[in-house]
């Protein structure tokens, strides 16, 4: 390796995105090591990491199974849809961003017939809708929604919409992908009957694979209804039951690194323990943006400690694509925006960054403001300006 590419490799950018995130060195360092598929210490590892899911989950085996899609995380949300619902079955999906639109967009694809509650990206979903749906639409099969939806980082009530999903006798579907691992939640107490998250989110993993936690009874129920080959979810799970091998090739040196990640997890003191930290990060980021004069795209009460939205500043010497190559080149990345009716761009809180980091970023973002000239303290945000495509 020429002394160039050495230092550009040693150059980490630290990132504060959605996903992937920046990982431990330990997470890193262990892929350095190979396994097969069949080795006796690799399915020992997934052994475990299935274990440890469902912990985190707050479920045993027995009425829950944690099952692991190669792919990314949108792979395992298809295999869930396309797994799981009758073809000639209804899914209700709650819509309040880009990631609830997903999951309809999914299941159009594989010609499922879908009813959406669509409510504005900065606002909770309205129960009294919710219930409204389910009593005029009884042959609704599934409800979906997004826990922490990234368009804007709002945290949808997935326990009070369980509750209500529940008194209906249909399956309850949460796509947890940027909450699972930092967000406490208990699947049976919920009533959630299939949850997804993605290896590279909270706990802090590497891309590779996403991760499917189902209550058994639901799942046993759906033989014959997939409409994949390759992400035929039931199948999976009794693939990994029957020998503990995935019925394609799985990612090893991902989920190695993803079961140091849980290790980690645990040492941290588990969800309450990154909780604490994220918290700690989201809090030490919104004073700082709001001392520059920056505010927060939604309502605090609504506001997760995920990632956090930014309307544009209305400043004439703004730009976007400048603010960001200008915090790239300083090695911080952030997350340009998805709201569709606003110009924002995006921080995350989440990954191995601490307040600290934090700090430095907010330090950049200051110096970058002021190599733009732009000062936020002497004009006003503009929260809605038009989207530019």
């Amino acid at each position: 390796m020429s002394s160039t590419a050495e230092n550009q490799y040693e150059k980490e950018k630290l990132l504060f995105t959605p996903g992937p995130l920046t990982t431990s060195a330990t997470v890193k360092q262990v892929m350095q090591r190979d396994l097969g598929s069949r080795d006796y210490k690799f399915s020992d590892i997934v052994v475990d990491i299935r274990r440890r899911l469902l912990e985190i989950g707050g479920v045993t085996d027995g009425e829950y199974a944690a099952i692991i899609m190669q792919g990314s995380g949108t792979f395992s949300l298809e295999s869930v849809i396309s797994s799981t619902i009758p073809r000639d079955g209804k899914l209700l999906v709650i819509i309040n961003g880009a990631y609830g639109r997903r999951i309809a967009q999914i299941a159009e694809v594989h010609n499922i017939e879908v009813v959406t509650i669509t409510c504005p990206e900065d606002q909770l979903p309205d129960l009294d809708e919710l219930n409204t749906t389910l009593i005029t639409n009884k042959d609704i099969n599934s409800v979906a929604v997004v826990h922490c939806e990234t368009t804007t980082g709002l945290i949808n009530p997935i326990k009070k919409i369980g509750e209500l999903v529940k008194q209906y006798n249909v399956d309850y579907f949460v796509d947890a992908m940027s909450s699972f691992g930092a967000v406490p939640v208990n699947l049976a107490e919920f009533g959630i009957d299939y949850l997804v998250t993605s290896a590279n989110k909270c706990i802090e993993g590497v891309p590779g694979f996403g991760i499917i936690l189902a209550r058994k009874d639901s799942l046993d129920q759906t033989d014959g209804y997939a409409q994949t080959y390759s992400l035929d979810l039931l199948a999976q799970l009794r693939r990994l039951e029957y020998d503990g091998q995935f019925r394609f090739t799985p990612p090893t040196h991902t989920l190695i690194a993803f079961h140091q990640a849980l290790l980690e997890l645990d040492a941290e003191g588990g969800v309450e323990g990154r909780a604490a930290r994220y918290r700690s990060n989201y809090e030490t980021l919104i004073a700082g943006m709001r001392s520059m004069g920056f505010q927060e795209y939604l309502r605090p009460e609504d506001q997760g400690y995920i990632i956090t939205s930014f309307p544009y500043p209305d400043h004439p010497n703004f730009d976007f694509e400048e603010f960001y190559r200008r915090l790239n080149d300083r090695n911080f990345v952030i997350y340009p925006g998805k709201v569709s009716q606003a110009d924002c761009f995006r921080i995350g809180s989440i990954g191995r960054i601490f307040p600290a980091d934090m700090t430095s970023l907010l330090s950049a973002i200051k110096e970058t403001l002021k190599e733009m000239d732009v000062d936020l303290t002497k004009t006003k945000i503009q929260p809605e300006t038009p989207h530019k495509i």
